[in-house]
Order: C-alpha cells, then sequence, then structure tokens
C-alpha cells in the first residue's frame, strides 16, 4: 500500500493485517458468487477508515461457493507473517440468515481462556470477525440476498509459521491468529519508535509544557477519551518503551506525569519492567501470583492463577474468590515502589490502571495523586 509514516526520519511504507487479509479475501470470494466473474482486485477500508485496493489471488467460484487467496503485505515493518497467503472459502447458505466464520488449515485453535475468542473457537480475532460480517453484509444488500453465508479462513503456511511466535505459549495451536485492530501495519522498528517517543517529547516540552500525558498503547488512550473523558493533549503513545517515556519525561524537565494503561502492560511495571516488549521477558501471570499469594489467595486459587496465560484470565479468577480489590492494592503499592526508584523525587508520577473486560470493567487501581493529576487534562 502507498501509505506511510515518517519514522526516525525515514519514509517507511505502512501494510495491512491478517485481519484485512480475511476480510478482503472473504469480500472478494462473495463477491464473485454474485457477479459470476473472476476479480483481480478489491475494494475494502480498514477499521481506521484507511481505503485499500488488493489484488486478489487464486480466484474460484461456481454458483454458490468461491475461494481466493490475499497475499499479507506488512510493509516495511519486521512482520514474520510478510508474504504469507491467508485465503478464504464462502458458501451461500440461502435458507440461513447467518454468517459464520471458521478457522481451516494454519488457522490456530484457541486451547486456554483469557483469550479474545473463547476455548475450542478460531483464532479470528473479533474484529477481523466484524470487518468479515461487515464486509459480507454489504454485498448481500448490495444484491438482494437474504440468506446466510459460511466462511472458512485458511493460511496454508500458518501452522509452520506459528512455530516462531508466542501463540503455543498463549494456548493457541495449530496455526496463526487472524489479529488486527486498525487493519493497518504501522512501520515502527524498535530503535524507530523510541526515537520517535524521545522526538515526540522534546516538541512537547517546546511548546512550553511541563505535565505529560503517557498512554500505554491504544487502549489506554481509548479509554482516557471514552471513560475517563479526558484531553490526550499534551500526551504521547510509548507503547511497550515506558522506560524511554519517562525517561525522556524526565530528561526535558517535566515535573508532572501520568501514565495510563491496560493491565495486561501496567502489571509488567510490578517486577520493573520498563520496556513490556515480550521479547524482553513476560512474568505477568507470575507478578499477579505472587500479588495474590500477599492478598491471602490458598493453594487452589494460586493453583488456578498459575495455568492461566492472559491477564484477564487471572482477573477472572481473582473477581470470582473476592480477591481482586486486595491483589490489586499489592500490584498498586509494588508499581510506585518502582516508579520511584526510577524517577527523581522532585518530579510527581501518577497512574491509572484499567481492565477493559469484564464485571470489573474500568478503574483497577490508582495513585494516591490521582485526582489533582486529572485536573489538568480535564477537557
Amino acid at each position: 500500500m502507498a501509505e506511510k509514516r515518517l519514522v526516525n526520519q525515514q519514509l517507511l511504507r505502512c501494510g495491512y493485517t491478517t485481519g484485512t487479509c480475511a476480510a478482503a479475501a472473504s469480500k472478494a470470494a462473495a463477491a464473485m458468487i454474485f457477479t459470476q466473474e473472476a476479480m483481480d482486485s478489491v475494494s475494502i477500508t480498514t477499521p481506521n477508515q484507511t481505503g485499500l485496493v488488493i489484488d486478489v489471488l487464486s480466484p474460484q467460484f461456481n454458483e454458490n461457493l468461491a475461494s481466493c487467496s490475499i497475499e499479507k503485505d506488512s510493509g516495511d515493518d519486521p512482520d514474520i507473517t510478510n508474504g504469507i497467503l491467508v485465503s478464504s472459502k464462502v458458501t451461500l447458505v440461502p435458507d440461513s440468515n447467518e454468517i459464520l466464520i471458521e478457522g481451516g488449515k494454519g488457522v490456530g485453535r484457541v486451547t486456554k481462556g483469557g483469550l479474545d475468542q473463547p476455548v475450542g473457537e478460531a483464532a479470528i480475532n473479533s474484529v477481523p470477525r466484524k470487518m468479515i460480517r461487515d464486509s459480507l453484509n454489504e454485498l448481500a444488500k448490495e444484491y438482494g440476498y437474504d440468506g446466510g453465508f459460511n466462511v472458512l479462513i485458511s493460511v496454508p503456511k500458518g501452522e509452520e509459521i506459528a512455530k516462531k511466535t508466542f501463540n503455543p505459549e498463549l494456548g493457541i495451536v495449530g496455526g496463526i491468529s487472524i489479529l488486527g485492530t486498525t487493519g493497518i501495519v504501522e512501520p515502527m522498528s524498535a530503535k524507530a519508535l523510541a526515537d520517535s517517543i524521545k522526538v515526540e517529547v522534546s516538541v512537547i516540552s517546546a511548546e512550553g509544557n511541563d505535565s505529560i500525558l503517557i498512554f500505554l498503547g491504544n487502549f489506554g488512550k481509548k479509554f482516557t477519551e471514552e471513560d475517563l473523558k479526558l484531553s490526550t493533549k499534551p500526551g504521547i503513545m510509548c507503547s511497550n518503551f515506558i522506560d524511554v517515556a519517562l525517561d525522556s519525561s524526565v530528561e526535558y524537565g517535566f515535573k508532572k506525569i501520568l501514565l495510563i494503561g491496560h493491565i495486561g502492560k501496567f502489571v509488567k511495571l510490578g517486577i520493573g519492567l520498563f520496556n513490556t516488549h515480550s521479547h524482553n521477558g513476560d512474568g505477568r501471570i507470575e507478578t499477579l501470583l505472587s500479588c495474590a499469594l500477599d492478598a491471602g489467595a490458598d493453594l487452589e486459587t494460586l493453583k488456578e492463577i498459575q495455568k492461566c496465560v492472559t491477564t484477564n484470565a487471572v482477573l477472572d479468577i481473582l473477581y470470582e474468590k473476592n480477591l481482586l480489590d486486595k491483589t490489586m492494592e499489592v500490584l498498586k503499592g509494588r508499581i510506585e515502589h518502582n516508579i520511584e526508584r526510577r524517577v527523581p523525587d522532585d518530579i510527581e508520577v501518577g497512574f491509572i490502571c484499567f481492565a477493559n473486560t469484564g464485571e470489573y470493567y474500568g478503574v483497577l487501581f490508582e495513585s494516591e495523586n490521582v485526582n489533582e493529576l486529572k485536573q489538568l487534562w480535564k477537557e
């Protein structure tokens, strides 16, 4: 795709996700059934409203069934899935009004709780599923079709590639996951992203600000806007580079810093891991296990937690056992301690950690100084 991002003084090309590939292949396959014509390209709009025209490979069709493939293009981002084929086979089901989406060869299957999809389901995440359904509903309306669809997504080399990912550890077996929240892959090498964070901090400082808000990912920014009803400026997105964002903020003279992030990243601060990329280590479950122990969890509960592969799965257990608040209080204390060790005493740092699913949706814990700091970003 032609869209580019300026990263570390270089124009780097964006790509598109496996989720976009699956939706585009499904849309093209359905269109071929309705038109009875082969397609060499398909247009699709991603969740972040980027319009794409993508080449269609290996088109085959008859009156009720069609299939084709889309080649994954990761742009200039280093991505192990770049160049793989994502295929879709779409079958009309005239006597139904449902769209059933299943994973075939090379698409992983969920075997443990706490992931985006339930145990037993194909590892095709919620946003790609919505993209597929939206595309097919749009075509059905256009061609006056009121029946249903069966969609089978496959990735011919998915099982082989999955062995080089963290899927097996997460409990996804047999292939890769079909992922994507925005539909677009943005090119960001580790060094380039770290450098761009430093530049953003320096720009905000040059504008005369002495307070800065740091989001630990897209979820943090969304929660800030929609749930906390706070302005997101002056603020930066630090992704996994909490260390770079904090250190740069100190170096550029900021006196007040507010961190806002999802528990999935925030929990790693509990063991002093300020670069939260999985390549640098994990420790999420172990940290929550230790905090739960301090909060009074019994042996059986600790054994349940040890089997979990995601923070959401742990939170579910803690909530059911009425241990969530106590455990989060322990984690909060550890995070405060680690931040104090990193940041000079004359700089005020606050934080808000939240969950965006479950009965416990919302703020899980926050520093004592949050109410005062939040006033700086009241819209």
